[in-house]
């Protein structure tokens, strides 16, 4: 096997350790989840940029053919930022949850309950509101409102 095939591959099982963390309700685990996540993203960029060359420097001994491409490793190092910031910002709403509930586990919240419940009868009130709709055109299409019609009852139904 390959060096990037074997880059390829633990950045696939640090990026599903990390869906499957990311998918828990404590915050411990999103925060770890997170973590590998960003990991695992970074080496699939480090496999997929390429053989590895001579420094990207513009120095006279090295070729210029053989440079390395600095731009993965400038995309690299940004992620880690961008992980190392929201790796602080998770420590500091697990802390914060940990303070007020003693607990780390994400609840749900009761007003989106309320507002997903609202919603759904709302939906419900309306297929009614279809339903009854396309009932009353059916029966005026087939006649069987007539007992509404004055003129019905007076002539008959042979009409």
């Amino acid at each position: 096997m390959t060096e990037t095939l074997i880059l390829v591959i633990a950045g696939g099982v640090l990026f599903a350790a990390g869906t499957a963390l990311l998918l828990a309700r404590p915050l411990t685990r999103i925060l770890l989840g997170a973590v590998l996540i960003g990991n695992g993203v970074n080496l699939l960029v480090l496999a997929t940029s390429g053989a590895a060359g001579d420094p990207p420097l513009l120095y006279p001994r090295f070729e210029a053919g053989r440079m390395a491409d600095p731009l993965p490793a400038a995309f690299i190092l940004t992620a880690i930022v961008i992980t190392l910031a929201l790796t602080a910002f998770l420590v500091t709403m697990a802390y914060r949850s940990w303070e007020l509930s003693g607990s780390d586990d994400v609840q749900d919240d009761a007003e989106d309950i309320r507002v997903v419940r609202r919603a759904a009868l709302a939906d419900e009130v309306d297929v009614r509101a279809v339903r009854t709709r396309q009932a009353r055109a059916l029966q005026s299409a087939e006649g069987a409102g007539d007992e509404d019609d004055p003129w019905a009852t007076i002539l008959g139904s042979d009409t």
